[in-house]
């Protein structure tokens, strides 16, 4: 008797999950996989996105991509964003981290202000960064009787430079309460046997700090780095790809190409492309710090 009432409360647990999974799986399905599969398949077309009619042309996007030298150059662009992020975001927000957790005053205060810039959209700190390059910084300059260039979107040189000051402006705070939470639960106990053994404090941060910060450590860059990839709100705000192509995404390309290009057959091609670098970035990036992780 009880086990059938036990196999009873099992099988209606297992109903209540089903339903709890139903509407997520949903979502994911309608709002992810099924396009994703439904690129693939215009990927082979040469369909502009507009007629009824598409022809059926095999690889040859894909081939042509090879061939496409402001695709190589967006990808260029994109890859060197990716890099100066995840060095930038993980290095500052660790430091910060540090600080924060090393019993300073007004600790609220500052996590806060970290924290804020994060919660406004990427295009509205694309307009700031712009406002404060054409006009504010400038007019500081000026008042101050200096002479520094802050026109950085203004210059295929700079714009880089000026991108990642932006964008560091907004997510080193997110990234570094991550690292807080993993510092926080380091045991305290670590720090003093390190400390009786004669280790100083960049000792104990480079042998005990960062081991144990391992797993946080995984889910930032893993973070950064795909979100680096995916960079467009940013752009559009700020340069619209520019000047000239300087700035211009492998997502900002595929937009130009799919929508205002007619090419939605070719920009599936750079869509699918995007989605095969993020699965084999992140894949082996997780893989990689997870074995450091196991033999921290």
């Amino acid at each position: 008797m009880k086990e059938k009432r036990y196999l009873g409360m099992e099988k209606k647990l297992a109903r209540q999950y089903f339903i709890l999974i139903v509407p997520g799986f949903l979502i994911f399905t309608v709002g992810l996989i099924i396009p994703l599969f439904l690129s693939f398949r215009y990927s082979l077309t040469d369909w502009d996105g507009m007629s009824a009619n598409m022809k059926f042309i095999g690889l040859k996007n894909y081939i042509d991509l090879f061939h496409d030298k402001e695709f190589i150059e967006s990808w260029w662009f994109t890859v060197k964003f990716t890099i100066g992020n995840t060095i930038i975001q993980n290095i500052c927000a660790l430091l910060f981290a540090v600080a924060l957790d090393s019993g300073i005053k007004a600790q609220k205060f500052y996590r806060a202000a970290f924290f804020i810039p994060c919660l406004i959209s990427a295009v509205i700190v694309g307009f700031v960064w712009l406002k404060m390059y054409s006009n504010v910084l400038p007019a500081i300059n000026q008042w101050l009787g200096t002479n520094f260039n802050f026109m950085l979107f203004g210059n295929a040189k700079t714009v880089l430079g000026g991108l990642l000051i932006a964008n560091n402006w907004q997510w080193i705070g997110y990234w570094m309460l991550i690292y807080l939470a993993g510092l926080q639960s380091v045991p305290a106990e670590l720090y003093e046997a390190a400390r009786v053994d004669g280790a100083g404090p960049v000792k104990r941060f480079f042998h005990v700090t960062i081991p144990m910060l391992a797993p946080a450590i995984t889910i930032c860059v893993v973070g950064i780095t795909t979100g680096s990839l995916k960079v467009y709100d940013l752009l559009i705000s700020s340069t619209k790809g520019g000047p000239g192509r300087a700035s211009t995404s492998i997502i900002y390309q595929t937009y130009t190409t799919a929508i205002n290009g007619r090419q939605y057959g070719y920009g599936s091609a750079m869509t699918v492309t995007l989605v095969l670098m993020l699965l084999l970035v992140a894949l082996i990036q997780v893989k990689g710090l997870k074995n450091k992780e196991v033999q921290a």
